[in-house]
């Protein structure tokens, strides 16, 4: 036996197994011993009431018993061993013409010959049956020739009866066992995918509400974080009521974005109408929220907006870009010393280029932790549109060689077909 996808699956042996030098032969199968005791039996009581099939012809006595005994003990090996006990019982079949004859050898080589196709290997299965058939065709000829009377073909019946109609029988219950074996593994694999594919839209679900959740509200979080702790350490009434300020105005937007974000993970109902998502239209609004959260630390914001014309873009790329800036924005709030944040974006017929630049190096004053998140939330939004995203620090390209935090995305743009 051996376990495939949860299941213990029993194979036929064919053959003895050898471990250091022991033979161990397998055991037989309870229902081939019943069987074997059966025919046995059963052949010992016709014996003993003189019931035979070649009436007085044959070698008398109890020798019809060497054959039965022979060919009982073939139905204890007929699954481990088939074409072993098919070998054996012929020649005992053969053997027992010789003596009195007996009703349960041959019953019983009829189950060989069924089990033999039935447990035996894929090719023995194909050859056994016409072999039979050729048998036949052989034994009615060679009747026919020497009997020269229509009971050469009664003696072809008897053999078509004990050869080929077990053997076909094998070979029908074998082809719906197998039919049924590989109808259950596909069902299995069926399942098994159906469980991948369950685990891994799960898995890809819970990448997106985290994306979602970090990029809808960390902006917030972190601008409430740094002006907190600026209007704690500073003792300026006029920098703590700013900074309260920036705070509430962060606290309801932050809270608006939860909003919308359960909203999007409830079943919408036939009276409300699902939330936009964000277009890069609102990108000025994001620049200047980023412009007040960031007026304490120095920071100014710049908008480069070369795309050109109104062509629409598909929606997974507007709400990538837009997430993009947005985390970029933020990160630049967190850690960015002073100087100017550059927001740059740019298309081509094939592909949206949004590039974020911003300074580069240790920061004075209050600043926000950082845990990594956004920028794989960032590689994870481009990845998934097959587009191409870096992010570093980089020399600028101006004489004293300053360091730069640039983020650069490009997003690839389905094209439109249009008339040629």
């Amino acid at each position: 036996m051996y376990r495939h996808l949860g299941r213990y699956v029993e194979v036929p042996v064919h053959g003895a197994v050898f471990d250091g030098g022991v033979t161990a032969f397998p055991r037989p199968h309870r229902e081939d011993v019943l069987i074997s005791a059966a025919g046995l039996l059963g052949g010992v009581l016709l014996w003993a009431l003189g019931l035979h099939t070649q009436g007085g012809r044959g070698l008398p006595g109890p020798w019809v018993l060497v054959p039965l005994v022979a060919i009982s003990l073939t139905e204890l090996v007929r699954r481990s061993a088939p074409l072993t006990a098919l070998l054996v019982a012929t020649l005992a079949l053969v053997a027992d013409q010789f003596t009195l004859g007996s009703v349960a050898t041959i019953a019983m080589f009829t189950d060989i010959v069924y089990a033999a196709v039935l447990y035996g290997s894929p090719s023995a299965a194909r050859r056994i049956p016409w072999g039979t058939v050729l048998l036949t065709v052989v034994l009615t000829v060679a009747a026919l020739s020497r009997l020269r009377s229509p009971e050469g073909l009664l003696l072809g019946v008897i053999a078509a009866a004990i050869g080929i109609a077990p053997a076909f029988t094998g070979v029908l219950v074998r082809d719906h066992r197998d039919a049924a074996e590989a109808a259950r593994l596909r069902a299995e694999q069926t399942a098994l995918l159906a469980e991948m594919d369950r685990t891994q839209a799960v898995t890809a679900e819970r990448a997106r509400m985290a994306r979602e959740l970090h990029d809808m509200v960390a902006n917030h979080l972190s601008a409430i974080a740094i002006h907190s702790t600026a209007a704690l350490s500073l003792d300026d009434a006029r920098t703590t009521k700013d900074a309260l300020a920036v705070i509430r105005e962060n606290s309801v937007a932050g809270l608006a974005e939860m909003r919308r974000l359960i909203g999007l993970l409830r079943d919408v109902g036939e009276d409300r109408d699902p939330v936009p998502a964000p277009t890069l239209r609102a990108l000025d609004s994001l620049v200047e929220q980023a412009r007040t959260n960031g007026s304490s630390s120095g920071l100014t914001f710049a908008l480069e907006d070369r795309r050109g014309g109104d062509a629409p873009l598909p929606a997974p790329v507007e709400m990538a870009a837009y997430r993009i800036v947005q985390e970029s924005l933020t990160n630049a709030l967190k850690h960015g010393p002073r100087g100017l944040v550059t927001v740059s974006l740019d298309r081509s017929r094939r592909a949206l280029r949004v590039e974020v630049v911003s300074p580069y190096g240790d920061r004075p004053g209050p600043r926000a932790p950082g845990s990594g998140a956004g920028l794989v939330g960032m590689r994870e939004r481009v990845a998934l549109l097959n587009g191409e995203f870096e992010a570093g620090p980089v020399t600028a390209d101006d004489a004293a060689g300053t360091k730069i935090w640039r983020v650069r995305a490009e997003l690839p743009v389905e094209e439109r077909g249009g008339a040629s």
